[in-house]
């Protein structure tokens, strides 16, 4: 039997700071949904005028973050990952994107904005087991992950940076 997964896409949105610092863009969404409360990327599920997983990917970054599809130089289209849990095949993109944006966070589906240096997602000793919950998961789950300001990075999207984020620091893509 195989399993059937609903297609999702998302951009993996990455600047340099004025320091010079590579930073990637991760939300926290808002603690509604199957999804809800945890750290992700910009994107979604594929909508009838979309002609393609990229295409969804820049409509949903800038229907959550205010940032136009104008302002993305998409550097690489990357493998897709599967949830473990949740039924999605997410099909992620990398974007460069400029340094200097002032994101504007849709409120009903992004609670907070975050920038970590992508040196730091590659810090071993930065991982851990820590508890996760929301809406969804009223019981605490113990997850493997990161804490980025407070909130657990785990999950998929961890999985993703965690093929993504060498390959960022070792030069593989032009990144200003």
């Amino acid at each position: 039997m195989t399993a059937s997964f609903e297609d999702a896409a998302v951009l993996a949105p990455v600047f340099r700071d004025e320091d010079g610092v590579l930073r990637i863009l991760l939300l926290v969404r808002t603690d509604r949904g199957i999804h809800g409360g945890q750290i992700g990327l910009p994107g979604g599920r594929p909508e009838p005028g979309d002609h393609d997983f990229l295409a969804t990917a820049l409509r949903e970054a800038e229907e959550e973050v205010g940032l136009p599809p104008e302002s993305v130089d998409v550097l690489a289209t990357l493998e897709p990952v599967e949830t473990r849990e949740t039924g999605f095949r997410v099909h992620p993109f990398l974007g460069r994107v400029p340094a200097a944006f002032d994101w504007k966070p849709q409120p009903t589906e992004v609670a907070a904005l975050l920038t970590p240096a992508v040196a730091m997602l590659a810090d071993p000793l930065l991982r851990g087991r820590h508890p996760f919950r929301s809406t969804y998961f009223s019981t605490p789950l113990e997850v493997e992950g990161i804490d980025v300001e407070g909130h657990v990075l785990w999950g998929m999207t961890l999985r993703m940076l965690d093929d993504l984020v060498p390959r960022l620091l070792a030069g593989e893509w032009d990144l200003g």
